[in-house]
């Protein structure tokens, strides 16, 4: 199928980028990475609100509005100028877990004129367990209060089951005419290589859902049944693992959805000003990443991995398989990444168009560098608790999203000078 318009410049700019890594590692393969910490951050960090374990957060344009989302299945819209809060009703049913339940929360593209929420999530599945869900509804905002109407479920995966890792990020492309979003393996391992199921990929999507035009296996179909296995303890049993097949409901179309393959819980998407396409992927036991993610190309996942299984078992290098894409950087001990932020604002100028990613494990801030293809560790700041989330607010402040309950909303913005 040709490709037309801006996906097709997306497709060019993305293809063109190199694929040779600067892989940066630790010293230590065990346990979670502290180390290497910038001295005096050149940041204040106000509290604004608090939040009973936040997930994801988006601004309304041309407002001090932010909407946020609770894992538990909660919605709140709050003003990071005051810290006033505000329930938004008619959340999406959701599937709790340690990492599952409301997920990411982005406004359309044209919210100013459609009021459309995209919402990501665990919804309970007919097949047992759950499984990951892409979802708009229109927000309302009255006398009566906040919430959402006239929900779409626009994508889902069907064949439910068991296992954390949802990803569920979602990235609007450049032209604002379709979306990105990152579906985790459900710590399920051999899915992320299976090209007829989504997990372990990052699908390219149009605004309704439908695979967008352009993408690598376009018309592609999958397989009408695939094989559901129950998370094993690692990357070798998972090659035996016994498991019961499920039928697509309908075409599988998973293959036309598929923009990447091979990925285990990709938290972090973002663009870069120049069209490229950043993620931030959390590893097993260390080897978490920062990938540039190019059309049709393979991540390696559960094939390879700087990190290696949690009971110790090993997993072969990336340099092992010279077919797939190596990490641009990787973090050994692990960090945990979860969100990624490419700067844009004018309050912190010196840092326009650097990467932001949040630490859970790790506690920490991370700011990374961009130079084309490449990316470089540039400082690490002690936040002192686990972050969830990173974005931009306005006037070009640095939001934060603690985890856990009674997190923090924190807003940064540039350090009084020193007398």
């Amino acid at each position: 199928m040709r490709m037309r318009g801006v996906q097709a410049g997306l497709l060019l700019v993305l293809a063109a980028c190199g694929t040779s890594a600067r892989t940066s590692n630790g010293s230590n393969a065990e346990g979670v990475d502290r180390s290497g910490l910038s001295a005096d951050p050149p940041f204040t960090a106000s509290p604004v609100a608090r939040f009973n374990n936040p997930w994801a957060m988006d601004f309304l344009p041309g407002s001090t509005t932010a909407i946020v989302t609770e894992k538990p299945g909660r919605i709140w819209l709050v003003d990071v100028k005051s810290g006033a809060k505000q329930p938004v009703a008619g959340a999406p049913r959701v599937v709790v877990s340690e990492q599952g339940g409301l997920l990411d929360v982005k406004l359309s593209p044209a919210f100013a004129s459609d009021n459309l929420v995209y919402l990501t999530y665990a919804e309970p599945s007919a097949n047992g367990g759950s499984g990951l869900a892409l979802s708009r509804a229109k927000l309302v905002r009255d006398a009566k209060g906040a919430r959402l109407e006239g929900s779409q479920l626009l994508w889902h995966d069907p064949a439910g089951g068991e296992g954390g890792q949802f990803g569920a990020i979602i990235a609007f492309a450049p032209d604002r005419k379709s979306l990105f979003l990152s579906s985790g393996e459900r710590q399920r391992f051999t899915p992320a290589q299976d090209p007829s199921q989504p997990l372990g990929k990052i699908l390219h999507l149009t605004l309704d859902g439908k695979p967008a035009p352009g993408n690598p296996w376009a018309e592609k179909l999958g397989a009408p049944a695939v094989t559901i296995t129950d998370p094993p303890r690692d990357t070798e049993a998972a090659k035996s693992t016994a498991g019961r097949k499920f039928t697509w409901p309908g075409p599988n179309l998973t293959p036309a959805e598929t923009w990447s393959t091979g990925h285990r819980n990709p938290y972090g998407l973002a663009f870069a000003a120049q069209g490229r396409l950043w993620e931030t992927e959390m590893g097993p036991r260390g080897g978490d990443e920062l990938n540039l993610i190019l059309p049709g190309r393979n991540y390696g996942w559960p094939l390879v991995s700087e990190g290696k299984n949690y009971d110790g078992v090993p997993i072969p290098p990336h340099s092992s398989r010279p077919d797939i894409v190596p990490p641009k950087l990787s973090w050994v001990p692990s960090i945990s990444p979860s969100s990624l932020l490419i700067y844009s604002g004018n309050l912190f100028p010196q840092w326009q168009g650097s990467g932001f990613v949040g630490a859970l494990s790790g506690k920490a801030l991370i700011r990374v560098t961009f130079s084309g293809d490449y990316a470089q560790r540039a400082d690490r700041w002690d936040m002192g608790q686990r972050i969830r989330w990173v974005g931009q607010g306005p006037g070009g402040a640095i939001y934060l999203l603690e985890d856990g309950g009674g997190a923090r909303l924190l807003r940064l913005t540039p350090a009084h000078a020193r007398r």
